[in-house]
């Protein structure tokens, strides 16, 4: 698809939005074009004002009530713009709230593989830098194009009505304000589409940074970073000049324009106003047509401005339309809420790949039956996570079938399927509010009995209890709880619920060998009955699993408890040696 025509379709499409307030549009106009006419009809009216001043002295009593017409129309004038103001600030606050919601609600659909392939602050800034580019567009758009086009319609009428052939004069020079103005919003259109890529690239290199921070000064990359950073930055310094420095061209170019228009006005003008004596063109026509003409091609300085900001929101917008296209989450078959889930699993010979000419998981077969307990370990990239993610069908599979009691998971919807697991991830991860709140997650309207009950199990009511508010502290994800303490809270969460299922993927590794001991017992009596898959490195965690799974390069080598594969002697044995743990 050519600019061009992702321009048209950002356009279409943000007129949709706009199209959920027409009618807050439609008295917008109205607004605009009563105030406009209004506006142009005061000008008519000071022109017969200049016309009381004749040779002979002023024509007081005629001008006394032209004035007071004049004085009438001018607190009416601002009040319609004033209501004009209102309402188009209500159309665009509207239109890109909606847009919000869609975005985030759309980013919600988006598989995992999407937000794994993409830089985070680039997504960030689709939806924040983005959207408030294309909020200043359609504020500006809004408020000066409907007053612009109105005036320019206006004026020409009211020149006409005065004057067709100095009004032939204006529209002749006209069409050189399009032409001009056309050539630079192509100019500017590129550019700022270019600025709002690298915008986000920025952002995203900024937020990676920022999480990455004590990597980076460990390993001395400071100055690194800052080179990245300059180039980056100054890749958007040029981008940034070049754009502002076609939309700077506009006004200029419209301005000299208009300026001949003023002129041409002035002469033919003059000429006319010679008749004066004769009936013919009057020197308040003439300072009328002046006024008219200088309100004719104002716009055009103002809708060259628009058109930048306008170049600005259409070249964000096709961002975030290209976002809001992004392929959501494969729909759900069968539509089948998983109910009485009895913990058996079945995956028969599946395949996998994130990316198609590597193959990671291949012809992969294994029966878990209810209650059992399954360790999986091998080397790192041997497919342990990636096992999860296809359990929890956060990726789907390439080939092959997955069974939950029975029925494949493809034929299960999402929600009931990952209802059904409770999962504890090595990357722990807590938002901001309470601790009570944090913990209660997957549960909201758990007591707080229940949400103490499940902090004791995982023994985080000791911590949780020294906070300065207890279980009504406000947490985030920052610096306020340690990893080790964040963790338990994870665990916490998945305790409060108990599913049928369990997967924990180094659910323990940021926990000291104590407290180890300690999970781990709560862990057995937790896992009891339920199906449980934990991915470990400690053999502490892995040896009194029902069935170990050992995982070399997408396929089980082997599978055991922990005493016949040590018997065997095999790739779990070398790894156990390898550890120091045999």
């Amino acid at each position: 698809m050519s600019k061009e025509q992702t321009k048209k379709g950002a356009l279409a499409r943000l007129l949709k939005y706009v199209k959920k307030s027409a009618g807050l549009v439609v008295l917008s106009l109205v607004c605009a074009a009563g105030s406009v006419l209004l506006s142009l009809y005061t000008t008519v009216l000071i022109g017969r004002a200049v016309d009381c001043i004749t040779p002979n002295g002023v024509d007081f009593e005629k001008m006394t009530g032209i004035l007071i017409s004049i004085a009438v129309i001018i607190p009416i004038v601002a009040l319609l713009q004033w209501l004009m103001y209102f309402l188009t600030n209500k159309i665009s606050h509207t239109t890109v709230k909606q847009m919000r919601t869609d975005i985030f609600a759309h980013l919600q659909k988006l598989p995992l593989s999407y937000i794994d392939a993409k830089s985070h602050g680039d997504i960030l800034s689709r939806v924040v830098n983005d959207v408030d580019a294309v909020s200043d567009g359609l504020l500006q758009g809004f408020q000066q194009l409907f007053t612009g086009v109105v005036t320019i319609i206006g004026t020409l009428v009211f020149m006409v009505s005065l004057n067709w052939q100095i009004t032939l004069v204006v529209v002749i020079i006209t069409p050189l304000s399009f032409a001009v103005a056309g050539i630079i919003s192509k100019l500017c259109f590129n550019k700022f589409r270019e600025q709002s890529a690298i915008k986000g690239e920025l952002t995203g290199f900024i937020d990676e940074r920022i999480g990455a921070q004590r990597l980076v000064k460990a390993f001395g990359f400071e100055n690194n970073s800052e080179e990245k950073f300059d180039e980056i930055n100054e890749r958007l310094n040029v981008c940034g000049r070049r754009a502002q420095f076609y939309s700077a061209l506009t006004n200029p170019c419209t301005r000299f324009v208009n300026s001949l228009v003023y002129a041409g006005v002035g002469v033919f003008g003059a000429l006319n106003a010679v008749k004066a004596v004769s009936g013919g063109f009057t020197v308040g026509d003439l300072s009328c047509f002046l006024q008219y003409a200088n309100q004719y091609t104002k716009p055009f300085n103002e809708i060259s401005g628009v058109i930048t900001e306008l170049q600005s929101a259409l070249a964000s917008a096709s961002r975030i339309f290209a976002f809001l296209d992004e392929t959501a989450e494969s729909s759900d078959y069968g539509k089948i809420a998983l109910e009485n889930c009895d913990g058996t699993v079945e995956i028969d010979d599946v395949s996998f790949s994130y990316v198609p000419e590597k193959p990671l998981i291949e012809n992969l077969n294994l029966s878990v039956k209810s209650g059992q307990h399954i360790a999986i370990v091998g080397p790192t990239g041997c497919g342990k996570t990636t096992l999860i993610n296809l359990l929890m069908r956060f990726y789907d599979v390439t080939s092959g079938e997955i069974r939950v009691n029975k029925t494949p998971i493809k034929e299960i919807t999402r929600n009931s399927l990952r209802a059904n697991y409770g999962i504890v991830l090595q990357e722990t991860w807590v938002f901001k509010g309470t601790v009570r709140e944090n913990i209660a997650y997957g549960k909201p309207n758990a007591s707080l009995e229940e949400v103490i009950t499940a902090a004791k199990s995982a023994h985080a009511d000791s911590f949780i209890r020294k906070l300065e508010n207890g279980y009504d502290t406000v947490i985030t994800n920052d610096a306020e709880l340690s990893q080790g303490q964040r963790q338990l809270l994870s665990i916490a969460r998945v305790m409060l619920c108990l599913p049928p299922m369990l997967i924990l993927d180094e659910a323990t590794s940021s926990i000291d060998t104590r407290t180890e001991m300690k999970i781990q017992s709560a862990f057995n009596s937790m896992t009891l009955g339920r199906t449980s898959f934990v991915v470990a490195h400690r053999l502490s965690t892995i040896q009194e699993a029902d069935c170990i799974l050992v995982m070399k390069s997408g396929h089980i080598v082997e599978q055991g408890t922990h005493e016949e594969l040590l018997q065997q002697n095999g790739f779990y044995a070398e790894l156990i040696r390898s550890r120091g743990e045999y």
